[in-house]
């Protein structure tokens, strides 16, 4: 069990390859404690998904620091993310980026996570509940996308909503196992490379995998 933030920041993140000092000193910031269902504070330094409420998760610290370095957040973007979960995700992003534009579709989690990022501090968000696989045209173009779930592919809404120049990243692959892709926009094409596998939980929604998809 890790102990503390340091210890996973230094064996679960930098030495494992998490090289942007900008978002190791995030997770310094966004202590992954006040988003951890209470039963769990114990292991919320552990390298570990840990289970929330209505099936979803609290992606391992690594495979956040991941996503978010292939983001190459400099500070100037307005971000993207799809599935809040419970606010761990976007509160890094909070730090890294001029805006984020959150969605998720299950309405406890989307109420909780916003309730507790604002006691926290962090202003910069707008909360959106809905159907992520469709993102949220209203803000569009983004500078960068997120997906934090699996998408059977990734969606044409988010790729359409990508700014030219922007970066997204994204889990594709059936629920039993993923590759995580992360693409970017360049002439209006998008090119594709694959950063590892992965296991997310389902992006349900009309363009992801349905309620009852296996």
């Amino acid at each position: 069990m890790t102990e503390t933030i340091d210890d996973m920041i230094a064996f679960d993140l930098r030495d494992r390859g998490i090289r942007d000092e900008r978002v190791l000193a995030a997770f310094r910031r966004v202590d992954r404690r006040n988003f951890v269902p209470q039963m769990d504070v114990h292991r919320a330094y552990d390298d570990r998904a840990l289970i929330l409420s209505h099936g979803q998760t609290i992606s391992q610290p690594y495979m956040v620091a991941l996503m978010t370095q292939a983001l190459e957040l400099k500070g100037t973007e307005r971000v993207l993310e799809i599935g809040t979960g419970s606010g761990f995700q976007c509160g890094i992003l909070s730090c890294l980026a001029r805006e984020v534009c959150t969605v998720e579709r299950i309405e406890y989690l989307a109420t909780t996570a916003e309730d507790r990022l604002l006691a926290l501090g962090f202003t910069n968000i707008r909360f959106k509940l809905g159907d992520g696989s469709m993102g949220w045209p209203e803000h569009a173009p983004y500078d960068r996308v997120i997906v934090t779930a699996a998408c059977p592919a990734i969606p044409k809404a988010l790729e359409e909503q990508l700014a030219e120049g922007g970066i997204l990243v994204a889990p594709v692959g059936p629920p039993e196992g993923q590759n995580l892709i992360i693409e970017r926009k360049r002439d209006g094409k998008l090119n594709r490379v694959q950063g590892g596998e992965c296991i997310f939980v389902k992006l349900v929604g009309s363009q992801g995998y349905g309620q009852t998809d296996s």
